[in-house]
């Protein structure tokens, strides 16, 4: 078997794979190659593979010779006239060295020499040792089992249900936040009123650039009803206001917000204008409703 075969087929793979996976541009061909951990998995799966190919393939060859004799004949011959060359370690460039005492490769010429002293139907066993590549990758998995003891079980690393209960612990608080944000789950079966200035001044806010041209900036009422007053035409409570202001009433003319305000917004304003009721308007509108 030429020794050099298996070399230009794992280039190629070397080559073509990252470029299949980030042919986008230079940059993101780098980035995939050095900072993808699928592309290094692929790359070592499709090695082991090559190798296991080229063994399967070797030894399929050797059994094809062991029952051709006059296939082998010709092949001694031929490896005869290269032995010389071919079983000295000192030839070939040192990648094809490399590769043939990675792979635990031995000439054929060899091969009568690694013969066992018994045979089944003619075909010959050889005393082959296992090959480096896959000794060293043996030793390396234990390495890695001892130190993934030392380092979790005895030194105290973070096992995986303590990695995990940190992760749940993170998610909550993300998700804490962002309700903190957006107001949670309010909605008008549970809100309460707010009393922090900043989301007063908040509500203010979104009630001066929404709500007066309907209530006037002071709550006096104009197109919609008087808000500083004890009259109420769908409740005063802060569920009721909060739900006026989600849902809105359309045949009077009050838009529904729940659309374009968040829950913690409509909180907001809705604390705000319940702050407004017992001021003095400049101009109130006549009561409406039932006085509460």
């Amino acid at each position: 078997m030429n020794i050099k075969q298996p070399i230009k087929p794992l280039l190629l793979i070397a080559l073509i794979a990252p470029s299949a996976t980030y042919a986008s541009s230079s940059a993101e061909l780098f980035y995939g190659i050095f900072n993808d951990a699928y592309f290094w998995l692929f790359m070592l799966v499709a090695v082991l593979l090559a190798l296991a190919y080229y063994s399967v393939k070797r030894a399929f060859d050797t059994i094809e010779l062991a029952m051709r004799p006059d296939l082998a004949k010709k092949k001694a011959e031929a490896l005869d006239a290269e032995a010389a060359a071919e079983d000295a370690e000192e030839t070939g460039d040192a990648l094809s060295r490399w590769y043939k005492w990675f792979a635990g490769l031995k000439p054929m010429s060899k091969e009568k020499d690694l013969q066992l002293d018994h045979e089944y139907d003619g075909i010959k066993e050889l005393d082959n040792s296992l090959p480096p590549w896959w000794l060293y990758g043996f030793y390396v998995t234990i390495g890695i089992a001892v130190v993934y003891m030392v380092y979790f079980h005895i030194l105290g690393g973070p096992l995986s249900s303590e990695e995990y209960q940190a992760e749940m612990e993170r998610a909550e608080a993300d998700v804490a936040a962002y309700f903190e944000k957006v107001g949670g789950m309010v909605d008008e079966t549970n809100v309460t009123m707010v009393e922090e200035d900043r989301r007063l001044a908040n509500g203010k806010d979104i009630f001066q650039t929404n709500c007066v041209a309907c209530h006037a900036a002071d709550g006096g009422g104009g197109v919609g009803p008087n808000l500083t007053d004890e009259y109420w035409i769908h409740g005063n409570t802060i569920n009721d206001v909060f739900k006026v202001i989600k849902y809105g009433v359309v045949e009077k003319g009050m838009t529904p917000w729940r659309n374009q305000l968040s829950a913690s917004d409509m909180q907001d304003v809705a604390s705000y204008v319940l702050t407004l009721v017992g001021t003095e308007p400049a101009n109130p509108k006549e009561p409406q409703g039932e006085k509460m």
